[in-house]
């Protein structure tokens, strides 16, 4: 029940950041800022009255909570796909502070197994982040290589040809393939 709650969580984090990040004022990220700043010190506040491990917990989840909502505001302040990247870092790390410390309050093997778990759910995640850049840029290089192969396939059929047909089958080429 553990293990499947804490991978919900994790694929939760997961959910894609809207790709068409809406164009945000300076006077707007700033207030977001000023926002995220004061939900912090409430939500660490709330954490006062608590004890122990509850209190730990808490302050591990305003910590967290904290640093996503940077990270999203970031991500949607940009646009920029690296920032959107460091919300799911951001997230995955938070996701794995608040596990951790929830495995404190227990004991002996559980705890063990609680930490480790914690971590596995969290190193997945991050591999989740680098594959998924890797597997883009090796698709963005196979594209690349491909409209090349087929550019050359074209320029060669033009080579049959003549004249102004020559002429205009190669400017059609560069045209289709986006060459100069």
């Amino acid at each position: 029940m553990k293990n499947k709650l804490l991978a919900a969580i994790v694929m939760s984090l997961f959910a894609t950041v809207s790709a068409s990040a809406f164009a945000m004022t300076k006077v707007e990220y700033k207030s977001g800022k000023d926002k995220i700043a004061a939900d912090y010190k409430s939500a660490k506040a709330a954490c006062d009255s608590l004890t122990s491990n509850a209190k730990d917990v808490c302050i591990a989840e305003a910590k967290g909570n904290g640093k996503v909502a940077k990270a999203d505001l970031e991500a949607r302040y940009s646009g920029k796909e690296k920032d959107q990247n460091k919300l799911k870092m951001a997230k995955a790390d938070a996701a794995y502070s608040v596990a951790k410390e929830k495995c404190n309050a227990m004991s002996g093997n559980d705890k063990d197994v609680c930490k480790k778990e914690a971590k596995a759910v969290e190193v997945k995640a991050k591999e989740d982040v680098r594959l998924y850049k890797t597997v883009k840029s090796a698709t963005k290089e196979s594209i690349e290589d491909r409209m090349n192969a087929d550019y050359k396939v074209a320029i060669e059929k033009c080579d049959a040809l003549t004249g102004e047909a020559k002429a205009s089958c190669v400017s059609n080429a560069k045209v289709n393939f986006k060459k100069k």
